[in-house]
């Protein structure tokens, strides 16, 4: 079998076995493999490398289209030199996603824009490319959500949908005030998913201050007690994000605003 053979009987295997991620980059893997550049191994690996990209750009595709994920925001992109009092370690330890497959919970505590929605999203698109199912809602969303189905008598359907997902966001829970029937139907969500499958929730009030959110102390209880039977607790101690670009704005402009007042001065 002549070289050029051999490639297109390659390419008739990979077509063959499904794998357009592997075809598409075939030609320059194997071009490369010839001019000594890469080994055989190296050459395999590559081509693996290239479908799993795929199937994993196709499976947030999906995921962005189901899971109603506001933005892409990876792990890659967060800044950990900026929040020194997030532990890396727990964070990777976190995007292995040992606590789904153990129906655990996360909670991200802490000000607004130290970036908790941010990690968040990071795991609901780590389980995307693994293949779970991922659904993400603000407090407020998803309570809407559950408001209307029990006005159209299904709300008991509304919380199995809400129940399947292997992930839950919820994100913003003490940004804005909830009624006390909203509350009830938030309970009666995280109830559903006790111990069935996991949810992370990003919250700008510490656990103290979720009775006032709820508008019922012992409910809070209740609703803590069961997100921390099997949870992980990330505290966020540090300055806003967006905070830090106004900070870098003023930083830039203050010698030529400064430079303008001493001009004013004489």
């Amino acid at each position: 079998m002549s070289a050029t053979e051999r490639r297109d009987h390659i390419r008739e295997m990979l077509a063959d076995l499904k794998l357009p991620g592997a075809l598409e980059a075939v030609d320059d893997i194997l071009a490369a493999a010839d001019n000594a550049s890469l080994t055989a191994s190296e050459a395999i690996e590559r081509l693996l490398d290239a479908q799993i990209t795929l199937r994993n750009n196709r499976r947030l595709q999906t995921a962005m289209r189901s899971s109603r994920l506001p933005a892409v925001k990876a792990l890659e992109q967060f800044d950990f030199a900026f929040q020194p009092s997030i532990k890396r370690e727990q964070i990777d330890s976190l995007h292995e996603l040992g606590f789904v497959n153990r129906q655990e919970n996360v909670i991200f505590l802490g000000p607004p824009g130290v970036g908790k929605t941010h990690l968040a999203i990071s795991l609901a698109i780590a389980a995307a490319e693994s293949g779970r199912r991922v659904y993400y809602g603000t407090l407020v969303n998803l309570i809407e959500s559950l408001e209307q189905a029990k006005a159209n008598g299904q709300l008991a359907r509304r919380l199995r949908i809400l129940s399947h997902p292997a992930l839950l966001i919820v994100d913003e829970i003490g940004y804005l005030p909830i009624s006390r029937d909203g509350a009830v139907l938030f309970f009666q969500l995280i109830n559903a998913r006790y111990e069935h499958a996991s949810t992370v929730l990003t919250s700008n009030k510490g656990f103290e201050d979720w009775g006032a959110i709820l508008g019922d102390e012992v409910m809070a209880a209740a609703l803590i007690d069961r997100l921390m039977h099997h949870c992980h607790v990330v505290n966020i101690r540090g300055n806003s994000y967006r905070m830090r670009e106004h900070t870098d704005l003023w930083q830039a402009i203050q010698p030529g605003y400064e430079e303008s007042q001493e001009e004013k001065t004489h």
